[in-house]
């Protein structure tokens, strides 16, 4: 990375895990996607229960490779029957680990996430013993409302595209509610298909250090 670039980006790196942090939350920094295995492998014990949300960004940094050892219970929702997946969302929640990526973190401090299932979201906020979170520098942004504008712009047109889900975004390649400066946080289409229905900022937590985030320096996931 150009070295003016790397500057900047680790001011805002490190803006937010100062608040992180003040939040209750750990952070960590990993400065390549190949260093995120050894991070995470650090967080887990031999014999936890691990479970995970969808997530491009586990994929991309290998997360999932390394959960699928033996030395592990993983709850492994790509090979549970399809018809018998709520059973694995249930049991999720008594999970020693969840790994989850982020849709924005802010540098002031705030996890947000925003779900169409919602067993993502519900786990982060309760339930698993530990939350470990992984997401590339590019889901850094200012605050809160510019965290609603990336899901909206960016993170959900993607998602939808992945999962070719017949929602708005996935037509128009953002969600229609962009074009009203008047909009909300829940604004959006009411496709069968919708994937932004609950949403969840994580902010101070009484639990100290339940949530773990791991920076990634590269763009990583929607």
């Amino acid at each position: 990375m150009e070295k003016n670039i790397e500057s900047v980006i680790l001011k805002r790196i490190n803006r937010a895990s100062e608040n992180l942090i003040r939040n209750n939350m750990s952070f960590y920094y990993a400065p390549t996607k190949e260093e995120v295995p050894q991070l995470v492998e650090m967080l887990i014990k031999p014999g936890d229960i691990v479970a995970n949300g969808g997530s491009v960004t586990m994929k991309q940094c290998g997360v999932i490779d390394l959960v699928k050892s033996d030395k592990y219970k993983y709850l492994d929702r790509e090979t549970y029957p399809q018809d018998e997946i709520e059973k694995l969302y249930r049991a999720s929640f008594s999970a020693d680990v969840y790994l989850t990526g982020a849709n924005a973190i802010t540098e002031d401090g705030l996890l947000y996430n925003v779900d169409g299932t919602s067993n993502r979201i519900a786990a982060i906020a309760y339930g698993p013993r530990s939350v470990i979170v992984v997401a590339g520098y590019n889901k850094i942004v200012r605050n809160l409302d510019e965290a609603v504008k990336r899901v909206k712009g960016e993170a959900a047109p993607m998602n939808a595209q992945r999962l070719t889900y017949a929602t708005d975004c996935y037509g128009i390649g953002m969600c229609p509610s962009l074009a009203d400066s008047c909009a909300d946080m829940c604004d959006g289409c009411r496709s069968d298909d919708r994937i932004c229905c609950n949403y969840l900022v994580s902010s101070y937590q009484r639990q100290k250090d339940r949530i773990k985030v791991i920076v990634v320096g590269e763009i990583l996931g929607y």
